[in-house]
């Protein structure tokens, strides 16, 4: 694979980690160059089974059948803490409407409550909204965010390890437990007018996202070059993608790369399930001891986009610009002032 040009994902095979030596090393070697090179990845071997696959898709497309006003019913402009449904256009990229409709769900947390000496990004801890007419979806879902702490920390570990760092090192980063982000998404085809924006060219904020596609493409992968890859679906794999805060840990040793959602053809539907695993809120991010650190070439730098090594600045800050109507009901203070 040449990494300036990749025309395929690389494939990496975590159940590596349980093999010989050479097993390791073997994943180690492709996690390495992955994470260096293109930033994404297709995981497989993560232990995730077809049949928890298939109770949590199952649910979330019977949450999209259900009546709009029924999804209108737990729309996250009910929610402070930014969870819930949005209808489609609701939620925006770089400034523009995305044509996707979603579930944004958490961890269930009593409602955190920022005290006036605390930092506003607390509001982003409290419960979900679950739809009272399919009660299976609560547990389905909730049972996916475990599940994929799992991997996701396992496969840190391997990651951390695979460029000589301790595999440990930001544990407490995400202790006594992670900030995790679930989002059951609906693109569902083409916006009546405009680009085909399913969601706009953007970067992940946190350490790693594990992405479930169904069978229908739209995934693209930004390319040094400015032009895109297709991640076409591959099944029972995971495609995976680093966020800033590892970018930034590493000073540019670990790429966080631009992608975008084409959105597909016509009417057709395309449904997907991005989990996202960070640290807790409050957490520091220090930069990575690792052999390589004086090699690293520096993070990529955004004037409309600074980033903070307080993980919770950077989560609060995405949501405010994302949900610009649930920040006014709730967050006005948050907005730009003038």
């Amino acid at each position: 694979m040449t990494q300036q040009h990749p025309t395929a994902l690389p494939v990496i095979d975590l159940s590596l980690a349980d093999g010989t030596p050479a097993d390791r090393a073997r994943l180690h070697d492709g996690l390495r160059a992955a994470a260096t090179g293109v930033g994404f990845f297709q995981l497989t071997g993560h232990g995730v089974t077809p049949a928890e696959t298939a109770a949590l898709t199952s649910a979330m497309r019977a949450f999209f059948a259900l009546p709009e006003a029924d999804r209108l019913a737990i729309s996250n402009l009910n929610s402070p803490h930014f969870r819930g449904y949005t209808r489609t256009g609701d939620e925006h990229t770089a400034g523009r409407r995305d044509w996707r409709d979603q579930l944004d769900i958490g961890p269930e947390l009593p409602p955190h409550v920022p005290a006036p000496d605390e930092p506003a990004y607390w509001w982003l801890e409290g419960p979900n909204q679950w739809p009272a007419a399919l009660p299976e979806l609560r547990a389905a879902a909730l049972h996916w965010i475990d599940r994929l702490d799992g991997v996701a920390r396992r496969l840190l570990h391997e990651l951390l390890a695979s460029i000589g760092a301790r595999p440990d090192f930001y544990d407490d980063a995400f202790s006594p437990h992670p900030h995790l982000h679930l989002k059951l998404v609906r693109y569902p085809g083409s916006a009546p007018a405009g680009p085909p924006q399913g969601v706009g060219t953007h970067k992940d904020y946190g350490f790693v996202t594990l992405l479930l596609q169904d069978s229908v493409g739209g995934l693209q992968v930004e390319r040094p070059d400015g032009t895109f890859l297709d991640v076409p679906p591959l099944e029972g794999a995971f495609v995976v993608n680093l966020g800033e805060l590892l970018e930034v840990a590493t000073d540019g040793y670990l790429k966080a790369t631009s992608h975008r959602v084409v959105s597909p053809p016509g009417a057709r539907e395309r449904f997907s399930v991005p989990f996202f695993y960070n640290p807790r809120l409050d957490a520091h991010i220090a930069p990575l001891d690792f052999p390589h650190a004086r090699h690293a070439p520096g993070i990529t730098r955004d004037p409309s986009n600074p980033l903070h090594a307080d993980f919770g600045f950077n989560e609060l800050k995405g949501y405010a610009r994302a949900h610009p109507a649930v920040t006014r009901r709730h967050h006005a203070e948050l907005l730009p002032q003038g």
